[in-house]
């Protein structure tokens, strides 16, 4: 190997360290880089190709670019030489992406992502936020975490992690989800104007979810949260029928009218096959600075709820008493989590705690497909 093109492997080399922030692969296994070259002096020319015109990373990417050639010993000066992906390669780019398999659902039953839909009978007992928590809370322990916001008509997870006014990127028929505090988020509160009532009925609503499932490019997760609509409507039926295999946690607050209405929730979800792990009791308490505890909504709602989703077969437990929280409030308002700008709330700890138990609750993977080869 000559100087020249040792050098030019060690930038190479360097690049494979730059990262594309909305895929999270490096640019050089996403065929970014189109050529690479260092001349006597020195100066390095790095051709950087994006995947469309207008890509909201292209100024993060390129700088990263610059840095990783810079680093490299010998190197002297740096011109980066930026294009555009022509849609044969943005194709090509799409197939390598997903593996050589047809566009189909991602998450079937042979995948090895832990699915859970957070559900409830009725709104108002902070399902979303538990939901967008739990979401960076599992983040934060190293997991690679996606939440789809199926809640179609009462969207909020945009808001609650801080995406208000964020848009996904298209690469052909691809969507990349953006990003929030680690996780990969989709919601259709992306793609309508903010404040837009959204009146869909049900064919509408399933093509959505299903899309959601098929045309957003998650990439290889661990698990996968579900913020469904309150009640036991469209949405929650075609989730079942699209993910039958997943699990589903309740979530009540301490009044017995409101686990009541939980119950029917999980009744649901088990009828479609789905598996209910356990019940999330929220705004369990408000802490007082004297140690007590404040019940302002009472109290045995979450064991209520458990005990009548119990069967023989699948006992139902209280996964988290998650208490009220004025940190927990302030966080969605501005869309920082708790979990996040506060970690030592006590409902920051419980939701940690939470997080902690879910993973408990992974299906085994005895009997399935791992999609291994043997080459």
């Amino acid at each position: 190997m000559t100087a020249d093109s040792a050098i030019e492997a060690a930038v190479r080399r360097s690049l494979s360290s730059v990262i594309d922030p909305e895929i999270r692969r490096p640019v050089t296994e996403l065929d970014m880089i189109s050529e690479v070259s260092v001349d006597d002096a020195g100066a390095a020319s790095v051709g950087l190709t994006l995947t469309i015109v207008g890509c909201p990373a292209a100024t993060t990417i390129e700088r990263d670019v610059r840095e990783a050639t810079a680093r490299v010993p010998g190197i002297t000066a740096v011109t980066v030489d930026v294009s555009i992906m022509s849609r044969a390669q943005r194709d090509a780019l799409t197939e390598k992406l997903r593996k050589g398999r047809p566009k189909t659902m991602q998450f079937g039953p042979d995948s090895l992502t832990q699915i859970v839909a957070v559900t409830s009978g009725k709104g108002g007992v902070g399902k979303s936020t538990l939901t967008a928590n739990l979401a960076v809370s599992l983040a934060q322990s190293g997991l690679r975490v996606g939440v789809i916001d199926a809640d179609v008509f009462g969207f909020s997870i945009p808001g609650l992690l801080g995406l208000h006014g964020t848009k996904p990127t298209q690469v052909g028929e691809m969507i990349l989800p953006p990003i929030a505090y680690d996780v990969k988020v989709i919601s259709i509160g992306m793609f309508v104007e903010e404040n837009t009532a959204v009146s869909w009925r049900g064919p509408m609503l399933h093509r959505t979810i299903q899309q959601f499932l098929t045309d957003v490019f998650f990439g290889d997760l661990d698990v996968l949260l579900l913020d469904l609509p309150p009640g036991t409507g469209d949405v929650a039926i075609s989730l079942g029928q699209l993910l039958p295999h997943s699990d589903v946690v309740v979530v009540t607050t301490p009044q017995s009218a409101a686990a009541d209405v939980a119950e029917r929730s999980g009744l649901v979800a088990r009828q479609t096959g789905q598996r209910v792990i356990g019940v999330i009791e929220n705004m369990a308490g408000l802490p007082q600075a004297d140690g007590s505890v404040l019940e302002l909504f009472g109290s045995g709602g979450g064991v209520d709820a458990a005990a009548k989703l119990s069967t023989p077969e699948e006992p139902v437990s209280v996964l988290a008493s998650i208490p009220l929280s004025i940190a927990l409030r302030e966080g969605g308002d501005v869309g920082v989590p708790v979990v996040i700008a506060a970690p030592a709330d006590p409902a920051a700890q419980a939701i940690h705690a939470l997080a902690v138990t879910l993973r408990s609750h992974k299906r085994s993977v005895a009997g399935r497909k791992l999609g291994l080869s043997t080459n």
